[in-house]
């Protein structure tokens, strides 16, 4: 996967989160987890854009840590809302899946560059 390829793939699920915390429920609750979590997903996308900017090694390495924790986190509060039925299984099980592939790519991305891998 090029790094344009993967930074289309961040933005759709950026896109994805946001539709989804769109048609949440309007309650206090369900209103502060969707935050979270819009949260999260767009700081993935947007921090692989900043990392794919990077002018050092160092920079890049740093960028991609936020987009390895933004990415977890997605993966959280995804899942926080499927437990606490706020959503249906139906509705994020394709998140969960992406989120968690998303996830695994940004550590390898990052244990490559750090030379851990």
């Amino acid at each position: 996967m090029t790094p344009q390829e993967l930074r289309a793939r961040a933005d759709r699920f950026s896109h994805r989160i946001i539709t989804l915390c769109r048609g949440l429920p309007p309650d206090p609750l369900t209103r502060s987890l969707a935050s979270q979590l819009q949260n999260a997903g767009t700081s993935t996308a947007a921090n692989d854009h900043a990392a794919c900017r990077a002018r050092s090694r160092a920079a890049f390495i740093a960028k991609l840590a936020i987009v390895v924790e933004e990415a977890d986190e997605s993966l959280f509060w995804l899942h926080r809302l499927e437990n606490a039925g706020l959503v249906p299984e139906s509705e994020v099980k394709g998140l969960l899946q992406e989120a968690s592939e998303l996830l695994a790519i940004f550590i390898a991305s990052q244990r490559t560059a750090t030379g851990k891998g």
